[in-house]
């Protein structure tokens, strides 16, 4: 909720719009909205002139479409909370910073009249909001943000080392919360993502825009030199000699180039920077959703 000043830099109420619809004044909105979004079972009280004749004949049960309007800017927030990113060595936790981040972009999409959803990976259950307008479905958004986050810290404090959950299954059910042409926005390290999120991850940019935060801890650029003791979730240790920082830095860049030739476009947070450094990036990210 303190982030929403440095959101409204760089973005003058002269210029910015009031909805998601064209025009200088603000109006109701009519209608159901010209694009297809979900196909659902009919409920009493729903138009039956949206019923769809294909999934009731193919199911025996009355289904209806529903729609949304196409001029609509909706964005879902994934946040990853997992273990791995429940580190830092510098002023935050990795997961922190990808929730500042998010807050960031998530309140300069409300104030243009999108709509904000979320989707937060962790080593429990996922936590899931819908895409929804205005300043109240923000305040939900940064409200599940931290509710969440404070879950993932209990659940590791003195628990024993484990593997790294995947990141797809999280990453298919954000998918599932945005209509066709929505915007995702994903806030990891992309440590440990899964055998297959970067298989999934393509397929979906080929149907929803999708861009990445990529986040970065300083000591994973710039180590100090020496051995460092570490413990593994099989049970493993051992003392591991660290590479130099510039080929991490190297490693990070390579990766957004490598996701930006597949069409999806990112920045690299640094988490000792701080809010005030990431708002003019997510100001930038902002532009190209």
């Amino acid at each position: 909720m303190g982030l929403r000043h440095l959101a409204r830099r760089g973005s003058a109420p002269a210029t910015r719009t009031l909805a998601g619809l064209p025009g200088g004044i603000v109006t109701r909105r009519r209608g159901r909205g010209s694009e297809p979004e979900d196909v659902r079972l009919w409920s009493e009280g729903d138009d039956r002139r949206f019923i769809d004749r294909n999934a009731t004949a193919r199911t025996g049960q009355l289904h209806v479409r529903t729609h949304h309007d196409e001029r609509d800017r909706a964005v879902v927030l994934l946040a990853d909370f997992r273990p791995g990113m429940l580190f830092g060595t510098r002023r935050a936790l990795r997961s922190v910073a990808a929730a500042e981040a998010l807050a960031l972009l998530g309140w300069r999409v409300a104030a243009d009249g999108g709509r904000v959803g979320l989707a937060v990976a962790s080593a429990g259950a996922p936590t899931v909001l819908r895409p929804a307008g205005g300043e109240r479905a923000m305040i939900a958004v940064t409200g599940a943000l931290a509710q969440a986050h404070t879950d993932a810290l209990k659940a590791e404090s003195g628990a024993p080392a484990r593997a790294e959950p995947p990141l797809e299954a999280t990453l298919a059910l954000a998918r599932s919360l945005l209509p066709a042409g929505g915007h995702l926005v994903i806030a990891s390290a992309l440590d440990d993502p899964g055998p297959g999120f970067d298989e999934l991850l393509t397929l979906l940019a080929e149907r929803i825009a999708i861009r990445l935060i990529l986040v970065s801890d300083a000591f994973e650029r710039a180590r100090p030199p020496g051995y460092y003791p570490f413990a593994l979730a099989d049970g493993r240790r051992g003392t591991a000699l660290p590479t130099a920082g510039g080929q991490a830095d190297a490693s990070a860049e390579a990766r957004l180039a490598d996701y930006a030739r597949r069409g999806i476009a990112g920045v690299r947070l640094d988490v000792e920077t701080g809010p005030e450094a990431y708002a003019p990036l997510m100001e930038r990210l902002d532009a190209v959703l």
